[in-house]
């Protein structure tokens, strides 16, 4: 402490030794209040570095009390009044993170750095500002939503289920019904206690009470985790010694039905001084992990396993799960997936849930499970229903810096064909069979309904082919890829069948004038023709084409024979056998006569019109040549079903 700083002091020796002193026995939460007081009787002129001082002490209480807002602008006025030390640029920057105030962090992460360059913290600062950034922009499909029942007004968090039970939850609490009637000098809140809620005969979650049995205490119990037959509790307990500094350690809990009786030490270290916490069993096995800060870590609070069965065969984690900063909260999972809270590793503010895996070699890869699992603020205490949904903890959305429970599910994603069948006059088909063959193994079948309506649940990133069919009609087939981005989406195809008791129009068919030469805008047409024929490998067509009434009866019937003709070489040429086909030239002697389909297409011809030439030749000129055109068509029939069967 400067002279100066030291003199002015004395101005205030009472409440601001009082204030000291709360803070070196770790009453954060009273020595803050005791700050503030002291802080607001000062001269913002004639104490200005009593008020630095003051400042940065409460910015600590603050910051250990998780209230981001207040510890911030403590943190702010401590360096406007010019408060010499320098972290005070590094944790404001981390108290503006875990605000997502993103911007501003990196303004302080980076002027820390200038004062000392290559801070391991600051640069992880910086990257994790960089992924809030990225994650506001692009977060993942989770949807996480706040527990109200679990909560009250007070703290909550860390839930767990018994082995392969999820009707009952546990977890932590400081509301009103915690055992003790004083508030915590450290926190502002009653110790914590277990809480159990269970679900009734319908499911529902019922109010949260305070474990059965002898478990409680007026001390502080949280964070727990079960064996893997379920009889025994492990959890973080924190005795009251007023007559001796202790720490927390980890305690264990037997059961007798709904009964937990009363919590025996498990002695993991010879280090009483050492913290051991947040412990968490690894399903199936004897392996116990939990946080330690004692020596041979990495930095802060490391994760560390040990072996239940030999409480001495300890070991720490390792450089890729740990590092300088804090890692705590362990969950393990069946399949060895370690879930833990870090603000060490790269994160978007406060504490972030990290999801490390381990490859073939049990090297360990490290993710940050992203938003809105995890916020700017501090999130941790994660554990699974199953694969797509489970409970978390967190102090978001809480200026108080208090924690809740929220649930989060990762939604399914829903692809679907819709469609309908219907005939070429807009009619639908019901009972229509509808199949679908993907390349990822997939194979459906389905019917339409009474409106000739379908639907069937598709695959991200798959290419599929589909058929309808129905007695009477001919097959149609189509095919879809869907795309690989993780949305919902609908695909809609309707399916429009011709009936085998009629012609069946091939449009777009174009010759040149006078000549039977296929033109080449004709191959899109013709190409259709030869996948309907491959999708109904059974029947035979006559293909007919058919003139307008210009030109005598002989021309006509020639030109359109050998029209008609060319289809089908071009067929033939292109696979289909020649014992299915038939050229047959019509020329001017079957007009069209007006369907329910093309009365849509062309209102000014009533259904059932025949456009022969007497009726063209009472018709306005456009509509005589329109009714040429409609006249001028390919098209085919079918004359059998049973090709290649016998």
């Amino acid at each position: 402490m400067t002279a100066a700083v030291s003199l002015l002091a004395a101005c205030h020796p009472a409440k601001l030794s009082t204030a000291d002193a709360q803070f070196k026995r770790g009453e954060y939460f009273a020595a803050a209040q005791t700050y503030r007081k002291v802080y607001n009787k000062t001269s913002s002129v004639k104490e200005r570095p009593l008020r630095g001082r003051i400042a940065y002490s409460m910015a600590t209480c603050y910051r250990y009390l998780n209230a981001a807002a207040r510890s911030s602008a403590a943190y702010q006025n401590a360096i406007r009044y010019g408060y010499p030390d320098s972290t005070s640029y590094f944790y404001l920057a981390t108290q503006l993170h875990k605000q997502g105030k993103y911007a501003d962090a990196l303004k302080n992460y980076r002027q820390y750095l200038s004062i000392v360059p290559g801070h391991e913290l600051s640069q992880i600062g910086i990257e994790g500002c960089e992924l809030g950034l990225e994650q506001k922009e692009h977060p993942t499909r989770f949807v996480v939503k706040r527990a109200n029942l679990f909560n009250s007004r007070r703290s909550e968090c860390c839930p767990m289920f018994l082995p392969d039970d999820y009707t009952t939850i546990y977890f932590t609490s400081t509301n009103d019904k915690a055992t003790g009637k004083d508030k915590s000098q450290i926190t502002g809140l009653k110790n914590n206690d277990i809480f159990s809620s269970s679900q009734n005969e319908n499911g529902v979650w019922q109010k949260p009470v305070p474990v059965e049995g002898e478990l409680n205490t007026e001390a502080d119990e949280g964070i727990i985790t079960f064996s893997s037959d379920g009889q025994t509790m492990y959890y973080s307990f924190a005795p009251v010694d007023k007559n001796a500094d202790s720490s927390v350690s980890i305690y264990a809990s037997e059961r007798s039905d709904a009964t937990w009786h009363k919590g025996e030490k498990v002695e993991i270290g010879i280090d009483s001084m050492s913290v051991f916490a947040h412990p968490a069993v690894k399903p199936g096995t004897e392996w116990l992990y939990f946080v330690s800060d004692m020596p041979g870590g990495y930095g802060g609070k490391d994760i560390w396993r040990v072996s239940l069965d030999d409480l001495t065969e300890i070991e720490n984690l390792g450089p890729q799960i740990n590092t300088p900063g804090d890692e705590l909260f362990p969950y393990v999972r069946a399949n060895g997936d370690l879930y833990f809270s870090s603000d060490g590793h790269p994160g978007m503010g406060g504490q972030d849930i990290f999801l490390a895996y381990q490859d073939e070699m049990q090297n360990w890869h490290v993710k940050n499970m992203g938003a809105p699992i995890n916020s700017a603020a501090d999130d941790f205490g994660i554990v699974f229903v199953n694969d797509n949904s489970g409970y978390l903890s967190s102090n978001r959305n809480d200026a108080r810096g208090y924690d809740h429970i929220y649930t989060f599910e990762l939604p399914r994603i829903e692809v679907w064909i819709e469609g309908y069948v219907v005939d070429r006059d807009d009619e639908v088909i019901s009972g229509a069979v509808l199949r679908v063959v993907g390349r990822d193994g997939t194979n459906l079948k389905e019917f339409s309904n009474n409106d000739g309506y379908f639907s069937f649940p598709l695959n991200l990133g798959t290419d599929y082919v589909m058929m309808a069919g129905c007695p009477g009609y001919l097959n149609v087939g189509a095919e879809l890829t869907t795309h690989s981005e993780e949305r919902n989406e609908t695909y809609w195809v309707d399916f429009v069948l011709s009936s085998i008791a009629k012609p069946v129009p091939v449009d777009d068919i174009f010759f040149d004038f006078d000549k039977a030469t296929l033109r080449p805008e004709s191959e899109a047409a013709l190409t259709s023709l030869v996948k309907i024929l491959n999708d109904n490998p059974n029947i035979s067509i006559e293909l007919g084409a058919h003139t307008d009434m210009k030109g005598s009866d002989e021309y006509n019937e020639r030109l359109s024979q050998r029209r008609a003709e060319a289809v089908v070489e071009y067929l033939i040429a292109n696979g289909i056998s020649p014992q299915r086909l038939t050229a047959k030239g019509y020329g001017k002697t079957r007009p069209v006569k007006i369907t329910k389909s093309l009365a849509k297409q062309y209102p000014q011809f009533p259904v059932d019109t025949l456009l022969d030439e007497a009726y063209i030749l009472t018709l306005p000129e456009a509509d005589q040549e329109i009714a040429n055109q409609i006249n001028r068509r390919t098209e085919f029939r079918v004359t059998a079903i049973d090709a290649g069967l016998f």
